[in-house]
Parts: structure tokens; C-alpha cells; sequence
């Protein structure tokens, strides 16, 4: 990762100090994607044992770049011990729903091309089935995590508010945005929603607490 700058150089060392001491076994840690650079599952296990290593149980969703993240059956069947991933459907903690998606480039942004469309509806789809699952099993309370952030030049994209205000979440995080574009990120309270941006650059490689 030292290739996109000095501060990259030995991340992985950082994240690993920086986890073990802000995460008990007992907390649970939200991974919002850009996982392993491993084009398949098998060399991609070599990062997903050591997160499942570090303290507390985890929450997986794929990023843009996770392209070993193929047949969901498969992954979760290789997946160590304390480790859960979403997609298409949500992970309960206690009264909470942890619900996600990847997301995409969303309209209007100036990378958008026609192609783009197909996948942010399906991206938005796949975000609708996981909350919708959350509210038909009755859970009230709802954390959404996606890799893209739902923002586009400071503005909630409106396919995402009227999922969002629909299901009634409480919380979104997100990551994606490294370097000179965390200039984009949003975080705060919109509509009774806490928006928080975590790309681990932005963090410094530390984990944040989102709930307590």
C-alpha cells in the first residue's frame, strides 16, 4: 500500500497496534471493504486471518477492489471463526441490525458513465433487500455499512435517503474515499442519521467507535 504514499508504508502494523488496543474481545468491528488485493479467495484468506486474529468479531462487506469476494456460499464456508459477512442480508447484534451494501458511483458524479447506471440500481437493490430482511424479522433499530459513500459533491444521493429514511437507520458508515478525496466525505447528523466516514487514512488506522 506504500505506493499511494509514505504513510501507507507498514498500515497493516498500525491498524494491528491500534486495534488491539481500542478492541476488546466482546466489541464487534465493522470492515466496510478494500479488503485483500488477492484475486482469489484462497490468497485472500491470508488477510482474513489475520483481521480474525485481532480481538472482537467481525462484519464484512465486499469493496470495489475485493475481487476474490465470489459465491457467497463458498466465502462463508471459508470464513474463520468470528467473522460474518453481508450481502443481501444483515447481521443481528443484540436489538441492532447491521444491514449493508457495496454501493457504486452514484448519478451525477463526474466519473458517471451510462454503463454505471445498471450497477447503482442494483447496488441500491441489494441495499433495500438487506434492509427490508432487517424489518420484516423486526428489528427497529438499524446500522447501515457500505464501501462507496452515498454522497455525491456534499449531497446525500436521493435513492439512498428514501431507503435510509424508509427503514428508519440510525447510523451509515463508510470508507472509499483516500488521500486528497476525503476533501468529499460528509459525516454528522442528516435526517436523524449519523453519517461517519472511516477510510483507515482518514482514521490514522485506528478503529472508531460508532455505538458503545
Amino acid at each position: 500500500m506504500d505506493i499511494f504514499g509514505a504513510h501507507w508504508e507498514n498500515h497493516h502494523k498500525k491498524i494491528e497496534k491500534n486495534w488491539r488496543r481500542n478492541v476488546s474481545d466482546d466489541d464487534w468491528v465493522l470492515v466496510c471493504g478494500d479488503i485483500s488485493w488477492a484475486m482469489d479467495l484462497k490468497k485472500a484468506l491470508l488477510d482474513l486471518d489475520f483481521i480474525a486474529g485481532l480481538p472482537g468479531k467481525k462484519i464484512l462487506i465486499r469493496g470495489n477492489h475485493d475481487y476474490w469476494w465470489k459465491g457467497i456460499s463458498k466465502l462463508r464456508n471459508a470464513l474463520p471463526q468470528g467473522m460474518f459477512v453481508i450481502q443481501n442480508d444483515f447481521v443481528p447484534i443484540g436489538k441492532i441490525a447491521v444491514c449493508g451494501s457495496r454501493g457504486w458511483l452514484l448519478p451525477h458524479n463526474n466519473n458517471y458513465l451510462p454503463e454505471d447506471e445498471k450497477i447503482y440500481n442494483r447496488e441500491l437493490l441489494r441495499a433495500e433487500m438487506s434492509l427490508k430482511k432487517a424489518e420484516v424479522e423486526g428489528y427497529g433499530e438499524k446500522l447501515f455499512m457500505m464501501h462507496f459513500p452515498p454522497f455525491n459533491n456534499g449531497v446525500l444521493d436521493p435513492g439512498y435517503r428514501k431507503l435510509f429514511n424508509e427503514y428508519r437507520v440510525k447510523w451509515c458508515v463508510y470508507g472509499h474515499l483516500h488521500g486528497p478525496d476525503h476533501r468529499f466525505a460528509v459525516e454528522g447528523n442528516i435526517d436523524g442519521i449519523e453519517y461517519r466516514f472511516v477510510a483507515c487514512d482518514y482514521t490514522d488506522f485506528a478503529p472508531v467507535k460508532i455505538i458503545d
